[in-house]
């Protein structure tokens, strides 16, 4: 990722109208941002609207980042924040269609589409799982492991300590391991 004075230099340039500058940051971002927005309302569809909103509200509102905080942790928050209220305003019509897509249908990174079918099983098993984290517990494990935020980056995102972030993920991270020993056929 970009360097704080990078980032604080792109939104400068943002608020100056410069679109270089606001392409610059999404290419950087909208990945994770992507998974933020998937993790909450587990729709690609939706989940791309999320990404194109936040992404806009950025570019509205890049002169309220104050320097010194975590950028990717205010991007992410803003994230969230969308993602909750369009999965709020979408709930009654999101039960009647819902789609299961799996986690691992994420495109998270480039997989060698070769991959042997175990590899496969063994994606798919642990995505079933992290589905089955409960709410928080699941979006600190996504917050840590796919979009590899620090804890303290985590803390802001969720507006939560940086002590109840590592217990979440602690708690994740016991209830995978519980439910994925089995599967692997290893001893606890």
């Amino acid at each position: 990722m970009a360097e704080p004075t990078e980032i604080a230099s792109l939104l400068e340039r943002i608020q100056d109208g410069d679109r270089e500058a606001f392409m610059t940051i999404i290419r950087l971002y909208q990945q994770k941002v992507f998974v933020m927005a998937y993790s909450i309302l587990r729709n690609r569809e939706d989940a791309l609207d999320a990404v194109q909103e936040t992404f806009l509200r950025l570019y509205q509102k890049a002169g309220l980042y104050k320097p010194g905080n975590s950028f990717q942790g205010w991007l992410l928050q803003m994230a969230k924040n969308i993602s909750i209220d369009s999965y709020r305003k979408h709930q009654r019509k999101r039960r009647e269609w819902e789609t299961s897509k799996p986690l691992e249908e994420i495109p998270i990174a480039v997989e060698d589409r070769a991959s042997d079918s175990a590899a496969s099983d063994l994606r798919s098993t642990f995505a079933r799982s992290v589905d089955k984290l409960a709410k928080r517990q699941k979006m600190v494990f996504v917050m840590r492991h796919y979009n590899e935020l620090q804890f303290n980056e985590i803390s802001e995102a969720m507006r939560i300590s940086v002590g109840t972030a590592k217990s979440l993920h602690f708690k994740a991270v016991q209830n995978l391991r519980k439910w994925l020993t089995p599967d692997l056929g290893m001893q606890r």
